[in-house]
């Protein structure tokens, strides 16, 4: 089976119309594994799954991961997680906040950072919520030989702390929370030796280099990522669904109201140990 496919920008991003009787075929899940290795994010436009049918197609991608479960406290944690401000939701506001800013997922417990990620859309924002994807993997592509060189060899320090840093003080999260962090390669090397780099707002140290460098650097690298060339902002429908190859992509959303409504659900595909 062939997909229809139309690329949405030359680095990043692509659409696909995916049936949903073809969920669970298996010349149709590694016909969108290959896509979503060439094009780091695929929409699939209001193709209005349930969370049945989420966890299916995740299922159908690789092994499901719930990163919330492996917060200590959280075992019981939903296997569809909800992104959302609503009153009631099982995560705090604090979290969500911190969506706000260019991150990746999974990148401050004891994991392989997941593989790839799956949003759908429940209900939107009237206002704001668009979500923006920025191609670590072209970015290091794109640059220099001595740039490549001088990042080798560094690790990176991922916490929580950092992530919440422009929401709230260590104070304001949850002790269990505050404990959370992850030591990874900054180039991250796939099994094929495709690179990209692991950054992002939860990226607190670089061992070995002072803090102010440190920072520096990792702020540098998160502009040079960021720009138009290897980035693309998805308008969002609802029942839209998108897949992201997590470990090549930075995401973040655009700000909306507290009392907005917006509501998303997201599942994981476990990731796999760096090469390097």
């Amino acid at each position: 089976m062939t997909l229809q496919v139309e690329v949405l920008k030359p680095a990043i991003g692509a659409k696909v119309h995916l049936d949903r009787a073809a969920i669970g075929d298996p010349a149709v899940s590694q016909e969108l594994l290959a896509l979503l290795e060439k094009h780091t994010v695929l929409v699939l436009p209001q193709i209005g799954l349930s969370d049945a049918e989420q966890l299916a197609l995740t299922d159908a991608l690789g092994e499901r991961v719930n990163v919330e479960a492996k917060v200590p406290g959280r075992a019981d944690a939903a296997a569809v997680y909800e992104v959302t401000l609503n009153e009631g939701a099982a995560i705090e506001r604090e979290y969500v906040f911190g969506t706000f800013f260019w991150h990746m997922d999974g990148l401050t417990v004891d994991v392989p950072p997941p593989k790839a990620s799956l949003l759908s859309a429940r209900q939107l924002a009237a206002k704001g919520g668009q979500t923006e994807f920025a191609s670590t993997k072209a970015a290091y592509a794109a640059l220099s030989d001595d740039e490549k060189a001088d990042l080798a060899d560094l690790r990176v320090v991922h916490t929580v702390t950092a992530s919440v840093r422009e929401v709230c003080g260590p104070e304001g999260i949850d002790e269990a929370r505050r404990a959370l962090r992850h030591e990874h390669p900054m180039v991250w090397t796939r099994r094929d030796g495709t690179k990209s780099l692991i950054i992002g707002s939860t990226a607190d140290q670089i061992p070995g280099m002072n803090q102010a460098e440190a920072r520096a650097l990792l702020a540098r690298l998160l502009d040079w990522t960021a720009q138009p060339a290897f980035s693309y902002r998805h308008e969002w429908q609802e029942g839209d669904c998108v897949i992201w190859d997590n470990p090549s992509a930075l995401h973040r959303v655009v700000p909306y109201a507290v009392d907005s409504g917006r509501r998303m659900h997201r599942t994981g595909i476990a990731g796999v140990e760096t090469s390097a």
